[in-house]
């Protein structure tokens, strides 16, 4: 979807959003074949963003092969491995601070650009891709420990039935856990045709085996058997909080809660590094001596670099 309606938020009256929808909804009815083109055109395409992060040093580009297309992977450190998966209109270079951090402390931090996002290839994306490009990945990927997914991919994470995903710790950040419920609103935010955005997804449904109404991230979090951490903030304008605040209910599930880092920024935030951290440690105890061996200056100047490379919010929040 476009990411000026996914990531558009509610309002009062808007003579633009009414005009999109008596718009949409004639060309609808008029030229139905010609409207579906066009919507799926609109509601499959996100955003390639540029890289919102300087490269760490050390980074090594390759690609995968994915039923989707060739993705873009990435990848820095040595060790056992952490795959970190994006969100909708986001890239892997969103991820770039904090692969630096897991790299830092003996782990290898892998990334990609999902299916039409970033550097990959492809012109369409939808959660069935995202979640066909996981899976693709995780078969090529050996030695993993753990993932860190972010917004949608964390959806999508959740979605994946590959039984690497099983026995895995899980960090999501800024989780779309009412995937159905967030979508369908943001489309109605928008003024666009509801019945006609109906019809798109239901058509990538069929095509994929993929229906809409099996999708359900928030009842699987609560079927995993380990440990999951969730970073999220409380201002949250794109991935709901209070969706997530009921994952909290189950005992497997950790939520840290933040304040004022939005939907993207909170990405490299010291509460999302120290949550990595504290996570990969219990599966590794060699994480705690990396750790303590971290002196105080060195953390402050991560923390500067981080502030210095920062871009403005509205980048960040995708």
């Amino acid at each position: 979807m476009s990411r000026k309606i996914y990531f558009s938020t509610p309002g009062r009256f808007s003579a633009k959003r009414t005009l999109i929808g008596a718009v949409s909804r004639c060309h609808h009815r008029l030229a139905p074949s010609h409207a579906r083109k066009i919507a799926r055109k609109l509601f499959l395409t996100p955003t390639r963003s540029p890289a919102v992060n300087a490269a760490p040093n050390g980074l090594e580009r390759f690609t995968a092969q994915s039923q989707q297309g060739e993705l873009q992977m990435y990848s820095v450190g040595a060790g056992p491995t952490w795959l970190l998966t994006h969100g909708w209109s986001g890239s892997a270079s969103q991820f770039f601070p904090l692969m630096a951090h897991i790299a830092s402390l003996g782990f290898r931090a892998v990334a990609f650009d999902h299916p039409a996002h970033g550097e990959s290839g492809g012109h369409e994306s939808h959660i069935p891709g995202f979640v066909q490009a996981i899976n693709d990945v995780l078969d090529q990927v050996d030695n993993v420990s753990g993932v860190v997914a972010h917004s949608m991919g964390a959806a999508a994470v959740l979605e994946s039935q590959h039984p690497q995903l099983d026995d895995l710790p899980l960090l999501l950040v800024a989780p779309v856990l009412n995937y159905r419920e967030n979508l369908y609103a943001t489309v109605r935010q928008s003024g666009y045709s509801l019945k006609l955005f109906d019809e798109i997804v239901q058509e990538v449904g069929e095509q994929h085996g993929y229906p809409i109404e099996t999708i359900e991230p928030l009842t699987k979090l609560g079927a995993r058997r380990h440990q999951v951490v969730i970073a999220h903030d409380r201002s949250d304008r794109f991935a709901s909080f209070s969706v997530t605040e009921k994952a909290n209910d189950y005992q497997h599930v950790c939520l840290l809660p933040t304040d004022g880092l939005g939907h993207g920024r909170i990405l490299k935030s010291d509460v999302t590094l120290q949550a990595f951290t504290d996570l990969a440690a219990k599966t590794d105890p060699a994480v705690h001596s990396v750790e303590s061996a971290t002196s105080s200056s060195d953390i402050a100047a991560r923390k500067k670099n981080r502030q210095t490379t920062e871009t403005s919010a509205s980048a960040m929040d995708v």
